[in-house]
């Protein structure tokens, strides 16, 4: 339904479609005689600005009643035309005011929405010691300049579109473009536009419909919080997603391979970085698998352990009344109580909960005979190990979990079966025809270049040919 050019019918038209109390309408005549309507959102349009860019030169008015003049004498720099109510009505409860007048099809939507942000700081979740510090914050805009700012060139495309039937978030989809694959560019775009929910709070909610197996077990869509990296990977070839409301973007195709790099990385020498790389990865296989074998060593295969430390677990589980497995589960549970209780409660509160969970609570369990002092250490250091990949930590704690009980049913066969069955899964999964696990399946030599282990700057003169990007080189010329 489009606006008729009277005045008291469109203001009755758009008040049917938002009849809530805090969509508000100011009406001011000219000097000429000539009768405007504004329809704002009270609580996030700025008030104040509304009255110096719009009502004041309007006020002193003398022209005809046509859009395109009126809009010469409105100062703010983001203005344009729109005849239907219900795009109408939605940039109203977006924040930009509609200018209504009389004897005119055509309302005009002025820029002056009221933004209430934080201001852009380090990520509490990817520290870095070296490079830059600056995080993505919750506003949209606000990212997109700051991926702008790094990547001052045409081929830089940012759409935006709305996602959640009620909430219309903005969502950019950001790319350059000759370096992106196309056909993955419009395949997200196709994807974003199909999804129907009625709200789009953060970022998470669009990866289930991303992805292109929406119930696996597996991570399949890459996140940061720092416009570095996000710049970094559209750079080489990936599509980039801003969510309005969220300081988290995806990147697309995902590869297993980055969560175990930091940006840190690629300001350190190639040797630390390699070696910082493998600890990683390293501290993810025995986190996962230590608990495991340690039950699997204790009930089939006594033969895992060295003779001294054969005794001393003797010596350590004598008089606990659990079995092995029930032991470990048990301890494994208190860790994942006291991590959940120490995040969600306040901070101060939830760091003497650690201490007091660690120190007295652990103590006084193998005083008392409940549990013994190798399977504490054993998921202690487990629990460590899995933060050394914290982007993996809800995939990988899952992982341990099942490890556990198999080492528990069958012994060191299962954890074997187990361990196929993933990197069967590993192997085999795709995303948006990339594979998961390149470039190690299938190999891709050049790639490893820049895999766990990094080659200094010079010899990365192309971009990753698993991402078949059409534009390969990066560094030099041809």
């Amino acid at each position: 339904m489009n606006i008729t050019g009277k005045l008291e019918k469109d203001l009755s038209a758009i008040k049917k479609i938002l009849p809530a109390e805090d969509i508000l309408t100011f009406d001011f005549v000219s000097e000429r005689g000539l009768a405007f309507a504004l329809v704002f959102a009270d609580p996030i349009t700025d008030k104040e600005l509304l009255g110096e860019q719009v009502v004041r030169p309007l006020l002193h008015y003398e022209g005809k009643a046509s859009a395109e003049e009126v809009g010469k004498n409105i100062t703010s720099p983001e203005r344009r035309s729109e005849k239907e109510l219900k795009k109408l009505s939605e940039e109203i409860l977006a924040g930009n005011p509609v200018l209504f007048f009389e004897g005119m099809d055509e309302a005009i939507i002025v820029g002056t929405k009221k933004v209430f942000v934080r201001a852009v700081a380090e990520p509490s979740t990817d520290v870095a010691v070296k490079g830059p510090r600056e995080g993505f914050i919750e506003d949209v805009k606000i990212n997109t300049s700051l991926v702008r700012r790094r990547l001052k060139t045409p081929e830089l495309r940012i759409e935006f579109l709305n996602v959640g039937r009620r909430s219309m978030t903005y969502v950019a989809v950001c790319w350059l473009e000759g370096t992106s694959v196309q056909e993955t560019v419009e395949k997200i775009k196709e994807k974003l536009q199909k999804i129907d929910i009625d709200i789009v709070p953060d970022s998470s909610y669009l990866t289930h419909f991303l992805a292109e197996r929406p119930y696996s077990l597996l991570k399949q869509v890459g996140t940061t919080e720092k416009p570095d990296i996000f710049c970094a990977k559209i750079a080489e070839g990936r599509v980039g997603i801003l969510v309005d409301g969220s300081p988290i973007a995806l990147t697309l195709p995902y590869l297993l391979v980055e969560d175990f790099q930091s940006s840190e990385d690629y300001f350190v020498p190639p040797y630390r970085a390699t070696f910082t790389r493998i600890l990683r990865l390293l501290s993810l296989v025995v986190a996962i698998y230590l608990p495991a074998f340690y039950i699997a060593g204790q009930l089939f295969k006594l033969q895992l352990f060295p003779v001294k430390l054969l005794l001393t677990i003797a010596g350590s589980i004598r008089d606990i009344p659990f079995s092995p497995s029930l032991e470990m589960l048990l301890v494994l549970f208190v860790l994942e109580v006291l991590n959940e209780a120490s995040i969600r409660m306040p901070k101060y509160v939830g760091m003497a909960l650690s201490v007091v969970g660690a120190l007295v609570l652990g103590e006084t369990a193998v005083s008392a005979g409940f549990v013994s002092t190798p399977a504490i250490i054993i998921i202690a250091f487990s629990g460590i190990g899995l933060y050394a990949v914290p982007n993996l930590i809800e995939v990988t704690s899952v992982i341990r979990l099942a490890m556990l009980l198999v080492a528990g049913s069958v012994g060191t066969y299962g954890i074997i079966l187990l361990t196929a069955f993933l990197l069967l899964y590993l192997v085999t999964a795709e995303n948006f025809g990339t594979p998961v696990l390149a470039p190690f399946s299938p190999l891709v030599g050049r790639d490893l270049r820049d895999s766990l282990v990094k080659y200094n700057l010079g010899s990365l003169e192309t971009r990753p040919r698993t991402l078949k990007s059409k534009n390969k080189r990066r560094l030099g010329h041809e």
